[in-house]
C-alpha cells in the first residue's frame, strides 16, 4: 500500500516536471521568431547566420525572400543553445551579399531589413 502511494507521487511528480519542461522550451522557442523584410529591388535567396562570420549557417526561407515582401521567420528549436547575438547577411538572386549585421535574436519583436 505505501509502495503504490509513493509510486503515484513520484509519476505525479515526473508529469509535473515534464510538462513544466515542455512549457519552458515552447516559450524560449517563441523568443527567437523575427521578421525579414527585403527593402531591395531584387530577391533575397538566403539569410545566412554565423557566430564568428568564420562559419555560416542558413534560415529555411523557401523559395526566397521577393523585393517589398516581409516573412516571418523563427530559429529551429535545435539552435536554442545557441547565443542570442549572430552576424546575419543576405544572399541576393543577382549573387551578391549584404554585409553582415549583428542582431541579437533573443530581442522581443526583433525585425531585420535587408
Amino acid at each position: 500500500m505505501k509502495f503504490h502511494r509513493l509510486r503515484t507521487g513520484m509519476l505525479a511528480i515526473a508529469f509535473g516536471i515534464a510538462a513544466n519542461g515542455m512549457t519552458v522550451t515552447a516559450a524560449h522557442a517563441d523568443e527567437f521568431s523575427f521578421t525579414a523584410t527585403n527593402s531591395t529591388n531584387t530577391a533575397i535567396t538566403q539569410l545566412l547566420v554565423s557566430e564568428d562570420k568564420a562559419e555560416w549557417g542558413y534560415f529555411d526561407i523557401g523559395s526566397g525572400i521577393k523585393p517589398g515582401a516581409t516573412v516571418d521567420l523563427a530559429w529551429d528549436q535545435s539552435t536554442n543553445g545557441d547565443n542570442c547575438v549572430q552576424w546575419v547577411k543576405a544572399a541576393y538572386a543577382d549573387g551578391s551579399e549584404s554585409e553582415p549585421t549583428k542582431f541579437d535574436f533573443c530581442e522581443s519583436g526583433l525585425e531585420l531589413e535587408f
